[in-house]
């Protein structure tokens, strides 16, 4: 008897086939299928950030299925809407982090006090943006590490959904991610606090 994640592997790339044929009522099922796995996405993401933290998981779910259905794109399978998912996911943190650097550079509002700036708490846009250009560099060396560090620093993915979405072997994709996780290391370390 198959598992229910194979069914819904299954079920996720028929329907994907079904909107690309644009057959009635295929996305609101596919939609109703994809939001759980989304939100879950979003919310493991979001626990790993900063108490207090803006975003929330529904404004990126909302977010990243807007931008998923918006711009006409076919998916091959589920994998590949994860994998897309989750490079849509890292831009949504990284245009909410120049949004909020940009904020605290002035961004129109009138300035703060000393003493009101260092109250108003710690703010991560600086190191989201630090992270992408890590991730621009690595990217360079090996774009395998890009996709890789998507899926489990945006998407949230343990090593083996990571394996799967991008279809490698789960120790393949162990050693690439403490590759990955090593470059991350050198290049967020020779940035500037």
């Amino acid at each position: 008897m198959p598992d229910d994640r194979t069914s819904d592997k299954d079920r996720i790339g028929e329907l994907l086939a079904a909107v690309e044929r644009d057959e009635a009522g295929a996305l609101e099922a596919l939609t109703s299928e994809i939001y759980p796995e989304l939100k879950r996405l979003a919310h493991l993401q979001l626990a790993r950030e900063r108490p207090g933290h803006t975003l929330s998981t529904t404004a990126i779910v909302h977010e990243a299925y807007i931008r998923l259905s918006s711009d006409n794109r076919s998916f091959t399978d589920r994998n590949h809407f994860f994998r897309v998912a989750s490079t849509v996911m890292r831009h949504l943190h990284v245009d909410h982090a120049r949004r909020r650097n940009a904020d605290k550079r002035g961004g129109g509002v009138p300035a703060l006090t000393l003493q009101e700036a260092l109250v108003g708490g710690h703010d991560d846009s600086v190191a989201v943006l630090a992270l992408d250009d890590a991730i621009r560099e690595i990217a360079a060396i090996d774009p395998k590490l890009e996709k890789i560090i998507e899926c489990r620093c945006f998407a949230g993915l343990t090593v083996n959904e990571t394996a799967d979405v991008l279809g490698m072997s789960v120790r393949t994709t162990e050693r690439s991610w403490q590759r990955a996780r090593a470059y991350l290391t050198v290049a967020l370390e020779s940035i500037d606090p």
